[in-house]
Formats: C-alpha cells, structure tokens, sequence
C-alpha cells in the first residue's frame, strides 16, 4: 500500500469496512437534509425560500473546510522559514507574512474561532428540522436519531466540512492555503478581530497570567497611551455586548420564545444551554491541555494520579490515541454547537411582543443566532482554551476529563467518521496536494541548509492546534520505536556534522578546484540525508507491519 493511502487511514481490509459504513451513513445523512430542504423544513428554508438554505448551507460547509484547514497551516507553519517557500507557494507566503508577524496569529485564532461557531450556528438555521418535521416517508424513530438529535446535520458538516480539510491540511500546509479563499478567509478572521466584539477574551488571557503568576508575553513592543485607549476601548465594548447577548438570550429562553423541543420546560433549555456550554468549554481546553503537555517530558506532567492515567492514555501506542480523542472531540464539539444553536435561536410567534420591546429590524438581527454565537465564543470556548493553555497540568488533574477522553476515544473507534479518510485521498489527488517536504525538505534537511526550523515559534500561541493525522490500526511498543529512531537519529547526527564540517571547508577553500571537491562532497551527503529519511520511514511502516502480523499470528488469523 502507498505511502499516501497508508496516511489516510485506507490501510487495511478493517479500514475499508469503516469507511464503507460511514459512507453509506453520510450519503443518507445528505439525502434527507436536502430533502428536508427542499420541503421548506427547515428556518431558511420556510422564512426564506428553500434553494436559498440549500445554497448557504453548503458556502457555509466549504467555507468551513478553509476555515478549519487554514487553521492546521497557520499553526503549522511558524517553525519553517519562509524563504524556503516565498517562490514555489507566493500566496501561502504572502498570507504568512501577513498571519504570523508580531501576535496576529493570535488575532487571527481568535477571529478564526468566532468564524467557526457562527460559521456552525448558520449551518443549524440552513439545514435543522422545524418541530414535527417530516421527510420521505421515514419512519419517526429514523427522523429521531438523525433529525432531531442533529446528528444528519453533524455528520455532513464535520466528515466534509473539518475532518477531510484537517486530514490533509495536517500533512499539506503549503498547498492547502496557496490560493486567494484563505486569504478571503484570513481578512475575515482579522476583521472580526479588530471590530473588538471578542476582546473580553483578551481580558481572560490577562486574567488567566495573573493567577499563573506569569509575565504576559507578547511579540510586539509595549502598546502607547492611544494604543492602550483603543485596546481597552474594545476590551469594554466586548464587555458590553457579551452582557447584552446573555441577557437578550436568557430573556428569551425564560419566555419560552427559542426554537427549543415543544414541551420541554424553559429551566430544562436554561440549564441544558449551560450544560452544553461547560461540554463544549471542556472538549475546547483539553485539545489545548494535551497538546501543551505532548511537549513536555514526563518527569514535568506532575503527580496527580488522574493526570498521569489521563496522560498514559492519550500518548500510549506511539501517540495515537491523540489523534483519536480529536477526531470523537471534533464530533460531540459540533452535536453540543448544533443543540446550543437550536435553544438559543430566537423564535418570535405571530402576535408576540419582541424582546425588550425591539423593532422588527433589532428583533430580526436577534433571531440570526449571531448573539448566542459570541456567547458561545467567549464563555464556550476561548475562555477555556486561555484556562487550559495557563493551567496544563491542573486541568488533566480533573477526572470529568479523563471520562471525556474515553468517551471521545469511544465515538472515534465506533468508524462513524472514517469516511473522511477516504474523502481526503480523494481530495488530495484531486486538488494535487502533496506533502510539505516534497517543497521544503525534512526538519533535517533544513537545518543542513542553514535554515534550521525555530523550535520556539509557538511557545506564546494560547490557541488553536495542529493536528498530525495517524493512520489507525497500527500498534507497536513505544520502546520498538525508540529503538529504530535511535539509531537512525545517530547515523543523522554523524552525516549533519559531515555536512557542517563541509560548509566550513568550501568557506574557506583556497582554489575554486578544492571548492568543487567539497561541494560535491556537500551534495553527496545532502543525498545520503534523504536517503536515511527514506529508509527510516520504510522501517517504521515494516516495523508497524510485522508488529500487526505478529499480534494476528497470536490471535490464529492470516497476517495481511
């Protein structure tokens, strides 16, 4: 099997059978929102017109894979100098130069999330069923389990919408973003940045040092006096908007004028929103907490016995299950936006007064969901990512995260999701993806150019991830690991400081004849690197190989 399918997770018989579920399963699942669709069932569809939610629901789902695959590179991308790609990749170059000068990253990351749950909320009015909503003919228990609990809506956006762009934009940056969408997508995000509707985040990140009793750390100089006014300017207005979201929306929720289950009581919908909010502001700060501690040793991830059980699990079989828990988090983040969608989203009934005695113009911008977005930003999300990012350790110290990695571990194994493997090899052939180190070389072979990554380049970054995508199935002791990578680390050493030695030879070489010696010596010893590369990743995939048949030889079955 190709080195391409093998990174998709398409690698084994058992992959295909997962695949072919959650195919079938999506396919359905996009049958019967469209056809909810197309029948006026849903709020675009009846107060607009149906082609028009047909339409923003699938912006909305493209869109969504920029946003989330814009992510993936942006984070991706600091350690790399860009003069390895400013020719081959201008357009990736040029949004980098933009992205990740001084704390726009940060700036960016912040708008970017906004992006992603109004992005969510928009979705849920475009392609969410109405109360009683019916649909082909299909029996209730069917429009239960995949209407109303939202999960049709779940599986279209998070298989074609994140996951398939996550999977590839892991492994592809440079290419994922090399086009004018994400600069569209990159100018949004910083807008919305600058607008200041977000800034009470800022205000948490402070808070969030102090008690930390670190110093707040910044890329750019001291801000003036007039730049300190516009910052904390914006920092009161968010304040104020925050303020004015939650009492419009809990206004509503008392009154019983939200698209909430006919029957259920208004304390029911008050305390499944702050429920569902605590579900979302865990899964959010987690992802944060796991990939802060992925970078520590573990002599560093404290004592507490659930963090190091939590720690145990998410890192054994070679990190695997990280890649796991992202992909169930991914899943139960999206249902929990869904379902927040629908409480919050303001309803008015024929006759009924508005909120706060509004105007029709005030009472329809309310019923866009827009507010319960920047609440569901603010205290849903960002706030516990800024927690977790400060406080690593005492958040895994926490045993409601520990069930939530299993649970997530849980939904992922169930393959419900493995359609996006396959969805992303599609995409990657299609839209000609290739890795990163096809254009810009190995971390190795960089740093024997002299332009060695910067280990440092996210160590202020609060938010947003990067996730590396593993193919599932593969099982080997972490000590097999070590072992190989040991000792293709030390053949790497000894060729990196032959190539050193080199550079410092052609530098000072007396006659051009002895410096056409040593450059080709140079470029010889650049080949041996690439080689070594090669081969350790052809023994890391036999070693994954031979572990698997062994443990079926063990179980009686015919290796593969």
């Amino acid at each position: 099997m190709s080195a391409d399918a093998h990174s998709h997770g398409v690698n084994t018989p058992l992959d295909w059978i997962r695949i072919a579920i959650s195919l079938f399963l999506l396919i359905f699942s996009i049958v019967i929102v469209m056809a909810l669709i197309a029948t006026g069932n849903t709020k675009i569809a009846s107060d607009v017109h149906p082609a028009a939610a047909a339409v923003i629901l699938w912006v909305c789902i493209i869109w969504m894979s920029m946003v989330e695959g814009g992510q993936a590179s942006m984070v991706g991308l600091p350690p790399i100098n860009p003069a390895l790609y400013k020719e081959s990749h201008p357009k990736t170059w040029q949004i980098c130069q933009w992205g990740h000068k001084g704390d726009n990253l940060d700036r960016y990351l912040m708008g970017r999330q906004f992006m992603v749950i109004f992005i969510n909320f928009t979705i849920s009015l475009a392609g969410a069923p109405l109360a009683g909503a019916e649909v082909l003919g299909l029996p209730q228990w069917i429009i239960s389990i995949f209407l109303e609990s939202g999960i049709a809506m779940v599986l279209t956006n998070v298989i074609i919408g994140q996951l398939t762009s996550q999977v590839n934009a892991s492994h592809c940056m440079l290419d994922y973003i090399n086009n004018h969408f994400m600069t569209f997508t990159y100018w949004v995000a910083a807008l919305i940045e600058i607008t200041g509707v977000m800034h009470t985040s800022y205000l948490i990140r402070y808070m969030c040092y102090w008690a930390a009793g670190k110093p707040v750390e910044s890329n750019e100089p001291p801000r003036d006096g007039i730049q300190n006014l516009w910052f904390w300017g914006r920092v009161v207005w968010s304040l104020g908007i925050l303020g004015f979201a939650l009492a419009v929306t809990l206004t509503a929720l008392f009154d019983g004028k939200t698209a909430l289950w006919p029957g259920v009581p208004e304390v029911v919908g008050l305390i499944l929103f702050f429920v569902l909010m605590c579900v979302v502001g865990l899964l959010e700060g987690m992802q944060i907490a796991f990939f802060t501690v992925a970078k520590l040793p573990k002599s560093e991830r404290g004592d507490a016995p659930v963090a190091l059980r939590t720690c145990e699990c998410l890192f054994k079989n070679g990190g695997r299950n990280l890649p796991g828990f992202m992909c169930g988090r991914q899943m139960t983040v999206t249902l929990c936006f869904f379902i927040i969608a629908r409480v919050t989203t303001i309803q008015i009934g024929e006759g009924e007064e508005n909120i706060f005695g509004v105007s029709n113009t005030f009472q329809n911008f309310f019923n866009t969901g827009f507010l319960g977005a920047i609440i569901t930003t603010i205290l849903g999300s960002i706030s516990w990512q800024l927690v977790a990012s400060s406080f690593p350790i005492a958040f895994l110290s926490n045993p409601i995260v520990y069930v939530f990695l299993q649970l997530a571990l849980a939904l992922e194994a169930t393959g419900i999701c493995a359609a996006a493997w396959f969805l992303a090899l599609i995409q990657k052939k299609i839209m000609g993806f290739q890795y990163d180190e096809v254009y810009v070389g190995t971390p190795e072979e960089r740093a024997a150019k002299n332009l060695a990554d910067d280990p440092d380049a996210l160590n202020r970054l609060d938010m947003g991830t990067n996730l590396e995508f593993h193919a599932p199935g593969a099982k080997v002791d972490q000590k097999y690991i070590d072992l190989v990578a040991s000792n293709f680390s030390t053949q790497r050493k000894n060729i990196l400081n032959n190539i050193s030695d080199l550079r410092n030879e052609i530098k000072i070489a007396e006659t051009e004849e002895q410096k056409a010696v040593f450059q080709e010596s140079l470029k010889l010893e650049i080949y041996a690197l690439k080689k070594l590369n090669s081969n350790e990743t052809t023994s890391m995939r036999d070693l994954h190989k031979m572990k698997d048949d062994l443990e079926l030889a063990e179980e009686g079955k015919p290796s593969h």
